[in-house]
């Protein structure tokens, strides 16, 4: 009986631990969709971006995309992201879907323009640029590098 009464408070103390662990976990992370101004922006592709992605400028999360849907008419993937209000950008500015490293998340970065016109809340971002297909790369190097005459 005596062993019983050890074996349920050691369980109940990993059961804490791992409580403390994830709401430590989930306290720290930066999982949040940001309160901001809505924009809008259309790729031809955005391969990784999801709703809930990161929006970020110079490398800090000023957004969220808040979601994704194809247009019917352009077959463009159009895009709604909320940026924090204490960021403005101008309308030259532009939008481009990165990745963190080879294998890492998707996130659509943003890049301010010159212009002194902003982008009004509602607005539309008008320069996008399509992610870079690592695998569509390699496969034209091999293939163009079989074609090469030789001496």
């Amino acid at each position: 009986m005596k062993r019983n009464v050890i074996e349920t408070m050691m369980g109940a103390v990993v059961l804490l631990v791992a409580a403390a662990f994830l709401g430590f976990a989930v306290s720290s992370s930066d999982v949040r969709t940001v309160q901001g101004y809505e924009l809008t922006a259309r790729f031809n592709r955005i391969d990784g971006i999801t709703t809930g992605s990161e929006v970020r400028m110079s490398g800090i999360k000023v957004g969220t995309v808040l979601s994704e849907r194809l247009d019917p008419e352009t077959y463009l993937a159009e895009i709604k992201i909320s940026v924090t209000d204490s960021v403005r950008l101008p309308v030259d500015s532009t939008a481009k879907v990165l990745s963190d490293g080879l294998l890492g998340d998707a996130y659509l970065s943003l890049e301010p323009g010159a212009e002194d016109a902003m982008i009004e809340p509602g607005g539309q971002i008008q320069k996008t640029q399509d992610p870079l297909n690592l695998v569509d790369l390699i496969g034209r190097f091999m293939f163009n590098a079989k074609e090469e005459p030789q001496q």
